[in-house]
């Protein structure tokens, strides 16, 4: 039985006047420990996917299943992490990562020490008692990461989480998070509009075609370049070709959709 079962996934959303189809017919299995990257156009459904996968939205047919169960509401055993950090500017760091775990009646001194120590871990000791506007942004994201590992989540679900840092911070925090993930064997899934960040840091790419979003191809990345550091696999041999098969699929949905 595969980890994550996303089977049949129909999405319109109505308004008043129109009605508009996010996603049609997206079926796709997850096995556990894999690292995914859903790629795609703008307006085919990556979010929406992912809100779905989620629990915050109900589709309007088909379903996923998390081991079997099927997932109906913003589950405790999923993760999220989002573009922006949203962490409390009037709570200290350490109440920010601790917010989870407060929140789902889980905080005792165990799951503490063990944020604490994630904390420690993503390079970021002696910041408990700091605030996050005197974190920088790479910082602040790791806060965020710290914050949904915290809860322990089976599964991690990244909604383009490095978009809005410089290239350097972003590229190290690549590194660092696929790292953890893959130090803890979670399972994730990454939304990205960044080719080269879902071939360096992926399993398998899936790319969607706009409007209704779609399962266009699948991409397996070769187990070469999956072995190696996300900033590393930027500079495998393999890397360049793989890249340019992707471009060139996501060049002919961006041209067949004006």
């Amino acid at each position: 039985m595969d980890f994550l079962n996303i089977h049949g996934i129909h999405h319109t959303y109505f308004t008043k006047t129109s009605s508009t189809t996010a996603l049609s017919d997206v079926s796709l299995e997850i096995k556990e420990g894999e690292f995914i990257s859903f790629l795609g156009p703008s307006g085919c459904g990556k979010t929406t996917l992912l809100s779905i996968i989620a629990g915050l939205l109900t589709p309007t047919a088909g379903e996923v299943t998390l081991e079997g169960n099927k997932i109906e509401a913003a589950g405790e055993n999923i993760g999220y992490m989002l573009q922006q950090d949203y962490l409390f500017p009037w709570k200290t760091i350490e109440e920010n990562i601790l917010l989870g775990l407060k929140i789902g009646d889980k905080l005792d001194t165990q799951k503490k020490s063990y944020a604490l120590n994630l904390l420690k871990e993503m390079g970021l000791q002696g910041v408990e008692s700091q605030y996050p506007k005197q974190l920088s942004g790479g910082m602040r994201q790791r806060v965020a990461l710290v914050r949904t590992l915290a809860t322990e989540p089976k599964l991690l679900l990244l909604d383009e989480p490095f978009s809005a840092l410089d290239y350097q911070t972003k590229l190290k925090l690549e590194d660092l998070v696929s790292e953890t993930l893959k130090s803890f064997g979670k399972t994730a899934i990454l939304v990205t509009h960044d080719i080269g960040e879902a071939i360096a840091m992926s399993d398998r790419v899936y790319l969607f075609s706009p409007s209704p979003g779609k399962l266009h191809k699948t991409f397996d990345i070769p187990k070469e370049i999956r072995e190696q550091t996300p900033f590393n696999a930027r500079n495998h041999e393999f890397y360049p070709e793989i890249f340019q098969t992707v471009w060139k699929e996501l060049e002919s949905l961006e041209a067949n959709k004006h």
